[in-house]
């Protein structure tokens, strides 16, 4: 009972952050709550007993993603600025 309430809040979290992903106008807040989806993401994976597939969304689905996303994004605004 306790695992059904547990991902149901997680779910219920994940559908929030991927919502602010989407329309929020901040760019960086955006990139987080895309991270912060996919992190959740792993947890419910864990959750879930898929271990191997919660270590794969957390390194690249959380970590590696987001990270590009955050390089491209300042490698964008400084191009825009020495315009």
């Amino acid at each position: 009972m306790i695992l059904l309430l547990i991902t149901i809040v997680l779910g219920v979290v994940m559908l929030i952050a991927a919502l602010i992903a989407v329309y929020n106008k901040d760019m960086k807040t955006a990139i987080i709550a895309a991270g912060l989806t996919s992190l959740f993401a792993s947890v419910l994976y864990v959750l879930l007993a898929a271990p191997d597939v919660a270590l794969t969304e957390a390194s690249i689905g959380s970590g590696l993603t987001t990270l590009i996303f955050f390089y491209v994004y300042n490698k964008i605004r400084r191009n825009n600025a020495q315009e």
